[in-house]
């Protein structure tokens, strides 16, 4: 019997917001069913008891207290500052910060919460895509050298590096540098900590 794939809500009225969060979320949790929500109103109608995490905007765990401090366990506030002292009994994330480090602040947070969940895996088991050379060079990348440092600190050209690059992502058919990150992350090429 196949088990249901574990879910997590968003719920913010920022509906843009909310879309590149879920992008970011399957991402980072392919396992998961993510799902998006503009008011605590459709959070509720919607089974909230069967979610295992609550992305939420701050704005909406304030006027909802009571419902998010009894599941302060699964609920991340989506704050706009660094600041979440309003909300110290909550884990937050503060979304107002560039791309890589809002990945980096989620891919802490989904290995330290769930390191030994099946439903969660920090690491995948999937056989390796990349050459040898190619994981040098994405390891690199995901550390933020700019390609003629990855030039440099292998000793090979910079054309050679770009081919690299573009073999990596079509390999991998990804886009963007943060998701490159995850798949690093979640591949066991690089340590969160390391970054």
């Amino acid at each position: 019997m196949k088990l249901p794939l574990p879910q997590i809500a968003i719920t913010d009225p920022n509906t843009l917001a909310a879309l590149g969060l879920r992008q970011l979320l399957k991402s980072l949790v392919p396992v998961a069913q993510v799902d998006v929500f503009g008011t605590i109103s459709e959070l509720l109608a919607n089974h909230p008891e069967s979610y295992v995490h609550y992305f939420v905007a701050m704005n909406i765990v304030l006027e909802n207290r009571d419902f998010f401090i009894e599941r302060r366990r699964k609920t991340i506030v989506l704050s706009m500052s660094a600041n979440g002292s309003q909300l110290s009994d909550f884990h937050c994330v503060n979304v107002n910060v560039p791309e890589n480090q809002l990945v980096k602040s989620l891919l802490i947070l989904q290995q330290y919460a769930h390191g030994g969940n099946p439903d969660f895996p920090s690491r995948s088991t999937e056989p390796r895509v990349l050459s040898d050379r190619e994981a040098e060079v994405m390891v690199l990348i995901v550390k933020g050298l700019i390609n003629k440092e990855i030039a440099d600190r292998l000793h090979i050209g910079l054309s050679t590096v770009v081919t690299h690059r573009r073999n990596i992502m079509e390999k991998l058919g990804i886009k963007s540098v943060s998701a490159l990150t995850i798949y690093a992350v979640m591949h066991g090429y690089v340590d969160i900590n390391k970054i």
